[in-house]
């Protein structure tokens, strides 16, 4: 029976591609789940072999660790040189759109709390 191993919901595009030539060249047979046409569905990375599931999880595990130190350290390089997105970078380059999230949490936080009055 199939198990799901890794979950592609909000997964940037060159980790999911990472991960499937992973698994691609530890010869560990997956499919692909899409979110569908309305995106409601679970995309995903299922494997066909319940029996892979041990190495497959180590591997994402190992993959995992060494993503998140190589970003980690990328991020602070990036904060060290200047260019890493900042709360004022963003105003600056998308005012209308962080307005619009600073209107949106102020108004939820009003009706949170008016309801009360």
């Amino acid at each position: 029976m199939a198990k799901l191993l890794f979950r592609l919901r909000h997964v940037p595009d060159d980790e999911a591609t990472e991960v499937r030539e992973l698994l691609t060249a530890h010869n560990i047979s997956f499919y692909e789940t899409s979110a569908g046409n309305w995106g409601i569905s679970m995309p995903g990375l299922w494997l066909h072999h319940d029996a892979d599931y041990p190495q497959a999880r180590s591997l994402l595990d190992e993959y995992q660790a060494q993503r998140r130190q190589r970003m980690r350290a990328q991020y602070e390089a990036d904060r060290a040189a200047g260019t890493a997105d900042t709360v004022f970078t963003l105003l600056r380059r998308e005012p209308a759109r962080v307005i619009a999230y600073l209107f949106i949490i102020v108004a939820v936080a009003a009706i949170s709390i008016l309801i009360f009055y």
